[in-house]
């Protein structure tokens, strides 16, 4: 039997690599549902190969853009309502969650509540919600299956173990492009410099992230609800190799590593069929032609945004979605080259020492948290005072 898939965030780097698994077995994958925010030209020609029953532009001008484009049998959603009745549809069973953004929370509720396997590849969602998550997840009796790279190495560690056994959890970062970059001359680092990421090929903002060490950060967040794990027991080690994904230590100093060359689609392909694997095309890690692996410890003061969210996250209750929607808009201002790679963090801290957090929020209070967050820093110029 097939395994019919609603991929949103079909056009972006995780979704265009689902779509190859499925070129790669047609006999054990269909396609439901796609999405996209705006790039219409890549999603019409989804539409056309894959004939999805349900597609959703989330941006509404571009949705109108290409109605009179969509062929017989596709039925044309957008906003993200339409987000949210892909992720409620009867005809699919997986839900691959790959949207950037706090779009993804409510869409993984929804999947949740509808009894699709979930496929996890956005961030904001456990960071934000992950108390939500977690508990209608469990209410469930399920569990979500991580894309992301770290996630699904601690996943195929942990499979078969006992998690009362777990010393710490170890994920591993390539340290971004500024690894070895004086701290003195991260005041003139350029937008350019920091999209140059060693290992992987991401979107913009996830580069950028990665630069700033807060992509691993999230990650942290993520792993703390993914594997309900105290933040204490989850440390994060720079491996610029990027051969171990993450790796698990336990309680008789052991560890146990899951290894490969960089590709998204191991994870993609291992959260899609878990508890089976399945070849996904990719070169086979050869550990001699690698070489020497090596491993040192983050530089705090360097990256304070790993520092931040740890603060995040042991503050509680909405301080994550503070977090990241405050590094969300710092990420965008220094793109479009408002702000300096430095002022990222501390744009960050302000904004998480001067908005009121909310112990127990509702996916509501997680929602108006982000929008007041958005809008205060729309309105103020104060932050570097701070």
């Amino acid at each position: 039997m097939k395994n019919k898939l609603a991929i949103l965030g079909s056009t972006g780097s995780i979704g265009t690599q689902t779509l190859q698994l499925v070129d790669m077995y047609p006999e054990s994958f269909s396609v439901s549902a796609l999405s996209t925010n705006a790039n219409v030209e890549l999603l019409l020609e989804q539409i056309i190969k894959y004939k999805p029953s349900l597609v959703c532009v989330v941006e509404k001008t571009a949705a109108q853009s290409i109605k009179s484009h969509i062929p017989d049998g596709t039925t044309l959603l957008c906003g993200e309502e339409g987000l949210l009745t892909i992720a409620d549809m009867e005809e699919a069973d997986t839900l691959v969650v790959a949207v950037v953004g706090i779009a993804g929370l409510p869409a993984v509720m929804k999947g949740i509540a509808s009894g699709k396997r979930i496929a996890l590849a956005n961030k904001e969602a456990l960071v934000t919600g992950g108390a939500l998550v977690t508990e209608a997840i469990k209410a469930r009796g399920d569990i979500i299956y991580p894309i992301d790279s770290e996630h699904s190495a601690i996943f195929q560690c942990l499979n078969g173990e006992n998690h009362k056994s777990v010393k710490r959890l170890i994920l591993t970062a390539s340290g971004g492009p500024f690894r070895n970059t004086p701290i003195e001359s991260f005041e003139k680092i350029t937008v350019a410099q920091a999209l140059k990421h060693p290992n992987w090929n991401m979107g913009r903002k996830i580069t950028i992230d990665s630069a700033t060490l807060m992509n691993k950060g999230l990650e942290v967040i993520e792993a703390h609800w993914l594997f309900d794990m105290p933040c204490e027991k989850i440390d994060v080690v720079i491996h610029p190799e990027s051969i171990i994904h993450s790796m698990v230590e336990f309680c008789d100093n052991s560890f146990i590593a899951q290894l490969g060359n960089p590709d998204m689609r191991l994870p993609i392909m291992y959260a899609l069929n878990y508890p089976n694997r399945m070849s996904y095309g990719g070169e086979p890690l050869d550990l001699v032609k690698q070489g020497a692996l090596s491993f040192s410890h983050p530089d705090h003061n360097k990256f304070p945004c790993l520092s931040l969210a740890y603060t995040a996250i042991n503050i509680g209750g909405t301080a994550p979605t503070v977090l990241n929607a405050a590094n969300e808009v710092a990420v965008e201002w220094f793109l479009s080259e408002k702000i300096g790679f430095c002022d990222i963090p501390v744009l960050i801290e302000h904004t998480i020492l001067n908005t009121e957090i909310i112990k127990k929020p509702t996916i509501e209070d997680i929602y108006a948290t982000d929008k007041q967050v958005r809008e205060h820093l729309s309105k103020t110029n104060n932050w570097r005072k701070n």
